[in-house]
């Protein structure tokens, strides 16, 4: 990252930054908007000294606020999707229920997909998977661009999932956890949100990694 910030991005200073570089803005600095799409058409993360991020580096981050949710499960799991379902709801979040309702065995790539790819697009803020393990799933979610999807089996690692890594998605294991453990992990994932620039300048590496595609 570049050590001196600027006071001010013109469109001629992001044409001849290196694509794909972090730079800082002052605290009171400013971006023209010629520069804005420069900026990210050339992939450069720009993150301001007072830690708000800005320009594409500030879409990087998960929504704070959490109002809509997919939850989907496969067959081991439909129980406790249908605890975590009525939780959500009692406390006013609209939730897409996707996976199976019964028994019927399905495998868990086509679960994640379901959950992921509404989030991706942006119908939902974050979205649950569910599965015996919950590591299958998280590979399998991982795998559509632009989502983040972390196995948690305790609260704190649900809280460093979103706060440090931008977690998007919740992968859960049915057979690992009881359904007020797995409350508890969603309850601190639903309400821990990503603020520090330091992370969100990391997620415009992932970004990267995951755009060069090998």
């Amino acid at each position: 990252m570049d050590t001196k910030p600027f006071d001010i991005i013109t469109e001629a200073d992001a044409r001849v930054l290196p694509p794909g570089t972090t730079v800082r803005l002052a605290r009171d600095g400013h971006v023209t908007p010629l520069a804005d799409d420069t900026l990210r058409a050339r992939r450069i993360t720009v993150l301001r000294d007072d830690g708000v991020p800005s320009g594409a580096a500030a879409n990087l981050a998960p929504p704070a606020e959490i109002r809509r949710l997919v939850i989907g499960s496969d067959h081991t799991g439909v129980a406790l999707k249908r605890r975590l379902v009525d939780w959500c709801r009692a406390r006013g979040l609209a939730v897409i229920d996707t996976g199976v309702s019964d028994g019927t065995p399905v495998d868990y790539p086509d679960v994640a997909a379901a959950v992921a790819r509404p989030v991706a697009r942006g119908e939902a803020e974050a979205g649950i998977v569910i599965d015996g393990a919950g590591l299958g799933s998280a590979i399998a979610a991982n795998k559509v661009r632009g989502i983040r999807a972390a196995m948690c089996a305790t609260p704190t690692l649900a809280r460093y999932a979103r706060e440090h890594n931008g977690a998007n998605v919740l992968a859960l294991g049915a057979t690992l956890l009881s359904p007020d453990e797995a409350v508890a992990i969603v309850e601190t994932f639903l309400s821990t949100c990503m603020k520090e620039a330091r992370y969100i300048a990391r997620l415009a590496k992932v970004k990267r990694l995951e755009e060069a595609g090998h």
